[in-house]
């Protein structure tokens, strides 16, 4: 019989290797790419015991006491071999007698057999034959043994995972408390050099790898070392030169499984590497949705991922393969080891008498389950090695002392402060750039209870004085003071706290206004905060919201516009009533209305402050008391506007820019463009948006609306797939899938001729005569080698072709769900549920989950089946009384595989759930530390973090207890099962003449298959996860979208002349029901007129062009092109005619010359004149890569770029959303006069907040709230004196 401990321990070892690589995917993956070189410097630094560096006595004591049950726990199963071996010696001598005593003319007298006449009978050698055996008391005895053996195990193996799993949760506890506290501490000189995602990787991952390293992982290591060592003393105990030759051939078997868990890991690592690369082609693809529907790209963009879905699948095959190869190798070195040691075994029980039947199996088993127990530990190893290697940034983070510690108590407060601010001779540069030089020897005195403006280009370190003021960052030379201090010798908390700030880019937290607001100063009243609102023109706005103060205000203030945001951001600063403001570019996001009043709100705010305020709009610091220039990190001019304006120096160069060419001062709109740009980009879900201006208030999916809840349930309310709609997609791989069944089915009954071989050994060791017991063992060992080579081949079969047709039917779902993405209408990417990120995911991890319920999973069931099918028919047909008595073990042999595999699978995913709130407040506050320091918020949010990990490590604890019942049982059961059963087989021995070789092939037999059952079982979570992530991707394949995307549907002509006309559109955006964007617009274009749209942020400008490009349908009234109504037109057609520039050009990941071509193939030098500058300096020319994103080139190559691909196209319809914004008054010019250019003969609508770029517009159409309130040409509607007038002349508003 095959041992079943054996058997378990092989099985086990194939989950083990499975969980494995499961479990360190990532790892891996990091660790490839490192490169081994830095991989073993990286471990030697954190010595293994340097991890437990955060255990208090207790949790020693803890792990001491669990150690030590482990230790007891490993020694468990070489202890019930020696029962196994006395026990096979008890049959062997009983089956002896019996067939002496069939001879009616003997009997037996004093447990020796005797002739009835009185002589003793001899054998051969001279030898008396022992009789007397009493098989059903021995029977009793060991039935004991096996009982208090599975006691012991029950209540050892318990304490060992209760105990290590608690100890790890408490020190992880407190490494996650002191890592984040520690991190909050960091100077933001640190947070320059650290990215905010690998932080929040390393509290997340990284610290879970040393969970994983100082948890049951431990314990399990030392309980199977512990095997190891004991199952070798048991081989040597019973007989050394059987142990020798077994020991000889088993490091093959260590090797083996060894090479195959490196060998699966490495693969799955470069598996997974290939697939990010499609991923982040699909992330790319989706974040920019509206780019590629635009310029119809969406076949090309499906075909650039399924290029890089072919290596992902290559490796993955790759991976099938080895598996098999090695699961081949592995039996089949493991059956000739069998034969080997078998034959000369025999040699030795036979022959020379050294052993005897019960030491042969003893010996044997003892050796191969200590090799076993060895290549098991290997993967605990790993466990340990990644533990390391992550312990490492985590330890040096804990150890590193910040250079400016906000929490700490030292330093100087002042009891009166009057505000004057001095720097003296101050060089500074940034610790992420060492070598620009930001500050050079800059001085400069503020005074007291003044306004000072500073004024510059950009870049020349205007915000980094203010940065050195909050001291975020120490001056390398010179000093800062105030009131005369030195500011590194007071107090931080105090300083900041004498500050109130105003940001370019406000950062609001993720609650409601009014806690955003409270963030500014502890304790504070409603009523102050009202009373904080209204001082900054906020609190109009506010009650106007549906839940007034209680409005949620988003993830990074997503919800609100730039100019709502600013507006509560100046509420918090001034409910600080802070000695000193400091405005930064603070109303630079603020259309013309809201920033006369904000303005308004700052005056009065500034009185008897100090203020330090940095503008690019000149326009709004005319009236401060000081005017500094800047240039190049020096203070080169200072005095007021007037005085500077003489001295025709740094102040009087930006101003006249500013003013050139403009009939009116016209704010700068760079710097607006920009802040909306970049707070759109951080702050809410949709970064690739390329219209997003005029929608800020629109686009951002309101959660207000979209309930949390709904979100849950759509999850939930997918039905599970049916198998055999999975299947047909497979359907072309049915070659594959039948060879690999024929292979599973040949491995499945493997075990079962295992277990007959193995009994029929035992049996021979009972025939009187020698040859025909040699013959026999011949025979066997020779069966032995046949099976060995069968199962190479019939596992390489199963592991090959299932990989193969797994990772085709991957690579094919993967295809049709991205295109089937891709047809969607745009409406569809704004709700929250399919943002790219979402997308993205649900990509890589439903594709491969599906691959869980055909493939490989199918050859697990096939294989199981057969196994259990063949057991079942060998064991019932043997003995049936037998068998049932074993069979009523078999469930709870089966629960313990299925427990165990639940365990680990079960625990991860709560972990993740419970880990999810915390992991909300440390990136939140990761990502915003700055306007957290200089709030001083710091410890608040290290509190909130902390309540957030309770709940976590409640669960962790429960977890311990749970996780050690449920091994412990499974531990345990296959004790009780051995103590059950052969006691029964030792009743039917003695009672029905059964013969004891028949006892040990129905017990292996079934509990053989109660392994298989398990290990089936052990699928079914894999298997329902399976069919779940089935039925969301064909609720994606087969939703229909409501905009068809096809070449088909709809008409096209051929004379297409561009002219439009909206006919009182009514819209509002699919994820915001309850705000009307458009209110009946009514407005028309004939064809190559130039329509111009102004009007102030969110009336509805980009949406009308969103219109027209069939990004949306009208709720109500038509768009007419060329007289057609646009939902009858052919979508891809009607885009083809559209050439589009958006304010937020959106480039792809490849080169300039790929990303023009991006619209059309024809050729493209014709559109040179745009480029005009950017290419030609490039040293690659048109070959120059762009970047994620474009990140490579400035905003105003990319603009130009991006006009180019419009132009490449020939449009007949040009949309230009703001398309000049994001450039500086030179370019403008270039570009300026390229779009003239471009727009000859085509019809064109122009959106721009700059209105001297629109006056040659043939309509200028004046929006407001949704519609159309005046239009004319720039002389008309001069005249008329109405809205626009009043704009051009003041600036003021028009709604």
């Amino acid at each position: 019989m095959k041992d079943p401990i054996y058997l378990k321990k092989v099985t086990s070892l194939q989950e083990d290797t499975d969980r494995e690589y499961c479990r360190t995917k990532p790892d891996r993956e990091e660790e490839n790419e490192k490169g081994d070189g830095k991989k073993k410097e990286k471990l030697l630094d954190v010595g293994f015991f340097q991890l437990f560096r955060f255990a208090t006595w207790k949790d020693t004591l803890m792990m001491v006491v669990g150690g030590l049950c482990a230790l007891v726990h490993g020694a468990a199963s070489p202890l019930m071999l020696l029962v196994y071996g006395m026990m096979t010696n008890t049959f062997v001598a009983y089956e002896l007698e019996v067939q002496e005593l069939a001879d009616p003319n003997k009997t037996c007298i004093n447990n020796t057999i005797t002739w009835i006449n009185g002589s003793i009978f001899e054998i051969a050698e001279n030898t008396t034959v022992f009789c007397g055996v009493d098989i059903e008391a021995q029977m009793t005895m060991f039935a004991y043994y096996y009982v208090g053996i599975g006691l012991g195990v029950l209540i050892v193996s318990y304490f060992q995972i209760a105990l290590w799993v608690s100890a790890a949760a408490r020190q992880i506890q407190r490494i996650r408390k002191t890592y984040f506290r520690k991190v909050m501490r960091m100077e933001i000189g640190w947070f320059d050099c650290n990215s905010v995602g690998e932080l929040n990787t390393r509290i997340s991952d990284d610290i879970n790898k040393i969970n994983n390293a100082i948890a049951d992982q431990v314990s399990i290591f030392i309980e199977r070392i512990s095997t190891f060592i004991f199952g070798f003393m048991v081989g040597f105990i019973g007989g050394w030169k059987l142990t020798l030759v077994v020991i000889a051939v088993s490091p093959l078997i260590g090797l083996a499984a060894g090479l195959m868990a490196m060998a699966v890991a490495r693969l799955t690592g470069r598996e997974l590497q290939a697939y990010a690369k499609a991923g982040s082609v699909a992330d790319e693809v989706l974040s920019s949705i509206r780019t590629v529907a635009a310029f119809g790209g969406e076949d090309k963009e499906v075909e650039r991922y399924d290029k890089n879905l072919i290596e992902a699948q290559n490796w993955g095959v790759k991976k099938g393969t080895i598996i098999g190869v090695f699961q081949g190798y592995l039996w089949c070195i493991i059956f000739l080891c069998y034969a080997l040691a078998f034959w000369y075994g025999s040699k030795l029980v036979i022959e020379t008498k050294e052993l005897s039947p019960g030491t042969l199996i003893q010996v044997f088993f003892g050796v191969l389950m200590a090799a076993m127990n060895l290549g098991q530990a290997s993967p605990c190893l790993e466990a340990f090695a990644s533990g390391r290697a992550a312990a490492k940034t985590i330890f040096d983070t804990i150890d590193r002392e910040p250079e400016i510690d906000c929490f700490s108590e030292k330093g100087h407060k002042l009891d009166k402060v009057t505000g004057d601010i001095e720097f003296h001779n101050v060089t500074f540069n940034y610790p992420s750039r060492p070598d620009v030089k930001i500050l050079d020897s800059l001085s400069m005195l503020i005074r007291a209870g003044e306004t000072t403006a500073f004024v510059g280009p950009s870049g020349s370190g205007k915000s980094t004085t203010v940065q050195l003021f909050q001291r975020f960052y120490n001056p390398k030379e010179g000093m800062l003071t105030l009131d005369g201090h030195d500011i590194r010798s007071l107090n931080i908390q105090w300083l900041r706290s004498l500050i109130g700030i105003v940001e370019q880019e406000p950062v609001l937290f993720a609650t409601t206004i009014a806690d955003n607001i409270r963030y500014g100063r502890p304790g504070v009243t409603m009523d102050d905060i009202i009373q904080a609102t209204k001082e900054a023109n906020a609190y109009n706005f506010i009650m106007d919201l549906p839940q007034r103060f209680d409005t949620l205000v988003g993830e990074g203030g997503g919800q609100m516009s730039g100019g709502q945001k600013q507006r509560i951001a100046i509420a918090r600063a001034l409910i600080r009533n802070p000695r000193i403001l400091l405005l930064d570019m603070a109303t630079s996001a603020l259309d013309n209305e809201s920033e006369a009043i904000v303005q308004e709100a700052l005056d009065k705010a500034r009185m008897g402050r100090t203020t330090i305020t940095i503008a690019h709009r000149l326009s709004t610091i005319r009236n401060a008391d000081v005017i500094i220039g800047f240039e190049h990190g020096r203070a080169v001019e200072s005095g007021t506007h007037n005085d500077l304006l003489e001295k025709k120096g740094v102040y009087f160069t930006l101003v006249t820019l500013q003013n050139q060419g403009n009939d009116m001062p016209s704010p700068d709109n760079e710097t607006i463009e920009e802040e909306i740009l970049q707070s759109f980009s951080r702050g809410s879900y949709e970064s690739g948006l390329s219209l997003c201006n005029s929608l800020f208030l629109l686009k951002c999916p309101s959660y207000s609306i979209f309930p949390q809840q709904s979100k849950e349930e759509a999850e939930e309310r997918v039905e599970p797939a049916p198998v055999a709609r999975i299947l047909k997609y497979n359907k072309s791989e049915w070659p594959y899938m039948l060879l690999g069944s024929i292979g599973a089915a040949i491995n499945g009954s493997v075990n079962p001729i295992y277990a007959i071989l193995f009994s029929q050994i035992l049996g021979t060791f009972s025939i009187r005569d020698l040859d025909e017991q040699r013959a026999q063992i011949n025979g066997i060992c020779i069966l032995f080698c046949a099976v060995a080579v069968t199962s190479f081949f019939s596992q390489f079969l199963q592991g090959y072709a299932f990989g193969k047709s797994g990772e085709l039917l991957t690579r094919r779902l993967r295809k049709v769900g991205f295109q089937a993405m891709l047809k969607q209408e745009v409406g569809w990417f704004d709700d929250p549920r399919n943002s790219p990120g979402a997308l993205t995911t649900r990509l890589a991890t439903d594709a491969s989950m599906v691959q869980g319920a055909t493939g490989s999973q199918i050859g697990m069931i096939v294989n199981s089946l057969t196994n259990i099918g063949a057991s079942f028919i060998i064991a019932f047909s043997f003995s049936w009384k037998l068998s049932l008595v074993v069979v009523c073990f078999l469930p709870l042999i089966g629960l313990s595989g299925v427990f165990q595999a639940k365990m680990l699978t079960g625990f991860a995913n709560e972990d993740k759930k419970a880990m999810e709130a915390a992991g909300q407040v440390s990136s939140e506050a990761l990502a915003n530390i700055r306007t957290i320091a200089g709030l001083c918020k710091e410890s608040t949010f290290v509190e909130t973090y902390e309540q957030q990990l309770e709940a976590p490590y409640k669960s962790a604890k429960k977890k311990a207890n749970i996780y050690g019942i449920c091994f412990a049982f499974a531990q345990c059961v296959i004790f009780m099962a051995y103590a059950a059963s052969f006691r029964y087989g030792g009743y039917l021995v003695s009672s029905e003449r059964l013969h004891y070789l028949v006892v040990f092939r129905v017990i292996s037999a079934i509990v053989i298959s109660g392994t298989a059952l398990g290990k089936a079982s052990s699928f079914t979570p894999d298997y329902a996860k399976a069919k779940i992530a089935a039925a969301q991707f064909f609720k994606l394949l087969d939703r229909v979208p409501k905009i068809s995307m096809s070449q088909i549907d709809g008409e096209k002509w051929d004379d297409f002349k561009g002219e439009l006309e909206f006919i009182n559109c009514k819209f509002t955006y699919p994820t915001r029901p309850d705000i009307q964007v458009l209110n009946g617009l009514l407005v028309s274009v004939k064809p190559g007129q130039t329509l111009a749209f102004v009007g102030c942020s969110g009336c509805g400008k980009s949406t009308s062009v969103q219109l027209l490009e069939r990004f949306y349908d009208p709720d109500e009234g038509r768009v007419l092109i060329d007289g057609r109504p646009s939902h009858t037109v052919n979508v891809p057609f009607l885009r083809a005619q559209i050439g589009i520039v958006s304010q937020e050009p959106v480039l792809f990941d490849c080169s300039i010359a790929e990303n023009i071509q991006y619209a059309y193939l024809h050729d493209f030098v014709m559109t040179l004149s745009v480029l005009d500058i950017p290419v030609l300096s490039l040293t690659q020319k048109y070959e120059t890569p762009v970047g994620a994103q474009g990140s490579q080139l400035s905003r105003g190559q990319k603009q130009r770029i991006a006009i180019a691909r419009a132009i490449v196209r020939n449009p007949k319809i040009l949309l230009l959303d703001e398309a000049t914004s994001a450039l500086d008054t030179e370019s403008e010019k270039t570009v300026q006069a390229a779009l003239d250019e471009a727009r000859r003969g085509r019809t064109c609508i122009v959106i721009a907040h700059r209105l001297s770029t629109i006056q040659t517009a043939d309509i200028i159409a004046v929006m407001s709230q949704g519609a159309v309130i005046e239009r004319g040409t720039h002389e008309e509607l001069m005249a008329k004196r109405a809205a626009y007038y009043k704009l051009v002349t003041t600036g003021a508003p028009i709604s």
